[in-house]
């Protein structure tokens, strides 16, 4: 047995579709086949809005949803980081609820399948119910170079506990102003280590740190008693430094890009030729506008032919866990940007950098990608 579904328009992942198309998907949510509603027989349930494959969540932060509305909106970022430090503790029953209950809102959402952030395992319980598809990114951080071993080895822990539990698992730096090139190089160089993605150039003091070593991170290390006696600025941006430390062609994603310039994109042409194979840049708009009020130049990337995915980041930094509500502001904030493209982001290019369009992303034969009812808000039908 099996569905037939239609509605005022189709989106497979890649493009709309015919408007006479109809969906046949099975009582497992296998798609069978698109078929014109000339072929398709008697039952068909016609639907007002948009069908479309289930959202990709490209980067989130489940274990920090304990954090809604803990941290005031603009505070910029490195004074949201030194909050997030002092408020992230709380009980495991609290901690334990909020991941669920974010779960649950991604679910409702139309989100398939998540890049989550993990720093420790308070994820796992509720991933096992196996409710989302998730890739867990084992996030670690170490400024100093001589903790980088200590670091490693720490991280590592964490990393073999999700991996008894999930094959697809990854060890991956926080961002460049917080893992010294020693660190950064035991994580590229691991083994099985075939997707990383990194804080990007969320903030101008990332740049600043790399150029000259000075501005809001240089003060932040010298408040908290971190060392930088080993970090030496070659006068770039921190892009351009850390993309040298990478393996040609390792699949990479980006994530925020707040303050990548054209000299970046051009720079990171050198290593990736084509933009549109291996790096992948992740926009989170909401999460920008919550912490600093500012947002990438969209416009400057999408000209380069980025390649571009969608994330929501936490709930310590958004309202809402949405992908369609993120589509929807840089449809805003970027009118000029075709709806059919901010879908593609969401959903086939998603699943492309996290290496699961064999199954998610679109409508194609064999896969379950999920069938989303998209218009004024978005429900899952299938």
């Amino acid at each position: 047995m099996y569905r037939k579904l239609t509605a005022a328009r189709i989106f497979n992942g890649y493009q709309y579709l015919p408007e006479d198309s109809v969906l046949l998907v099975d009582e497992n949510g296998v798609i069978i086949d698109i078929v014109p509603s000339s072929e398709a027989g008697s039952d068909v349930e016609f639907f007002e809005g948009m069908l479309s494959p289930g959202f990709i969540n490209c980067h989130c932060h489940l274990e920090l949803s304990h954090l809604k509305e803990k941290i005031e909106k603009n505070t910029g970022l490195i004074e949201f980081l030194g909050k997030i430090m002092l408020e992230r503790n709380a009980s495991e029953i609290d901690i334990s609820s909020a991941i669920s209950s974010a779960e649950n809102e991604m679910l409702q959402n139309g989100i398939v399948a998540v890049g989550d952030i993990c720093n420790n395992t308070n994820t796992i319980p509720q991933k096992t119910k196996q409710l989302l598809y998730y890739h867990n990114f084992i996030e670690v951080a170490g400024f100093p170079v001589e903790i980088a071993n200590a670091r490693f080895e720490k991280i590592l822990e964490v990393y073999h506990q999700f991996k008894t539990n999930f094959s697809t698992t990854s060890i991956v730096p926080h961002a460049p102003y917080s893992v010294s090139t020693a660190l950064l190089q035991k994580i590229v160089d691991y083994e099985d280590n075939n997707l990383i993605c990194i804080h990007n150039q969320e903030t101008i003091e990332e740049n600043i740190l790399y150029q000259n070593k000075s501005g809001g991170f240089a003060d932040f290390y010298r408040q908290f008693n971190i060392s930088m006696d080993s970090f030496e600025p070659k006068g770039n941006s921190s892009l351009q430094d850390i993309l040298p430390h990478f393996k040609i062609n390792q699949p990479l994603i980006l994530v925020h890009n707040v303050f990548t310039e054209q000299e970046d994109v051009e720079y990171a042409q050198t290593f990736y030729g084509d933009l549109n194979s291996n790096l992948y840049f992740c926009l989170c708009p909401n999460a920008n506008l919550y912490i600093s009020n500012r947002l990438p130049d969209v416009y400057m990337l999408y000209n380069n032919n980025c390649n571009f995915v969608i994330g929501t980041d936490s709930l310590a930094s958004n309202d809402q866990l949405c992908i369609y509500n993120e589509i929807n502001v840089l449809k805003k904030h970027f009118p000029f940007i075709p709806m059919e493209k901010l879908l593609q982001w969401a959903t086939i290019n998603g699943a492309r950098a996290l290496q699961i369009d064999n199954m998610y992303g679109s409508f194609e034969k064999g896969k379950t990608p999920g069938v989303l009812l998209l218009g004024e808000g978005v429900r899952r039908i299938v």
